[in-house]
């Protein structure tokens, strides 16, 4: 069903469970991204970097908000060049590291002509840094670069499989939207997503799909077409 997706990996889930780099929990990612590449999509792959580093902690501590944002855009660095090393040395399938800081000496400067470029050579395009800028979130990020490549859906990732009215670890009756509108979701004050990022897929139409990314086969059965986790849209 999808030619081109921009998959957003929350960055949590390369931690496991526990904090840092979980190889293993990696190496699944890795895993299902292979498999779901099978189908010959695009994919452009953005992953955050909470299992390194959460900025609101930071704060706690009199680290300044945008010290702690930049720390962040360095964690996701790390865990993009892990998730490429792995997809690359495993399973033999072609990506580029670009990234909105630069870090000259491991990836490339983010430019969205070459990023395009990668992507109809059949290569996997992993976008690292954030947007460059703090203040921003990585779903905003990955919003933004699914903007940018023209992807037909923004796929995020996580440990949860939908959009629930509440948070499902804490309620039992938290129950799951299979389909949810962007306004209603903005209404409603779910916090899967920051609302940034769910105002700018509004204003540009960019559907979203949430989903467990340990459930195997989900990427690949998302992109091709099938109802998995909770679609967000227009209507």
């Amino acid at each position: 069903m999808y030619k081109k997706v921009l998959l957003k990996v929350s960055g949590e889930v390369f931690g496991g469970d526990r904090e840092g780099l979980d190889y293993r929990a990696i190496n699944e990612v890795a895993k299902q991204i292979a498999n779901a590449f099978e189908l010959e999509v695009s994919m452009g792959i953005v992953v955050g970097g909470g299992n390194i580093i959460r900025g609101n902690d930071a704060g706690n501590y009199g680290v300044l908000r945008t010290t702690a944002d930049y720390m962040g855009m360095l964690a996701t660095i790390i865990n993009s060049l892990a998730l490429q090393s792995i997809l690359e040395e495993k399973y033999k399938i072609q990506t580029r590291l670009q990234s909105a800081i630069n870090v000259l000496s491991v990836a490339e400067s983010f430019i969205r002509r070459r990023a395009i470029r990668h992507l109809e050579k059949g290569r996997i395009v992993i976008f690292a840094g954030g947007t460059g800028n703090p203040y921003f979130s990585t779903d905003t990020a990955a919003v933004l670069r699914a903007i940018e490549i023209n992807a037909e859906i923004m796929m995020k990732a996580t440990k949860v499989d939908g959009v629930y009215t509440k948070d499902p670890v804490k309620y039992k009756d938290a129950k799951r939207y299979e389909k949810i509108t962007y306004q209603e979701f903005l209404n409603k004050q779910l916090k899967i997503m920051d609302s940034t990022a769910i105002t700018l897929c509004m204003d540009n139409k960019l559907p979203i799909m949430v989903l467990d990314i340990f459930k195997q086969g989900n990427i690949k059965s998302a992109i091709a077409g099938e109802n998995v986790g909770t679609i967000i849209q227009e209507s």
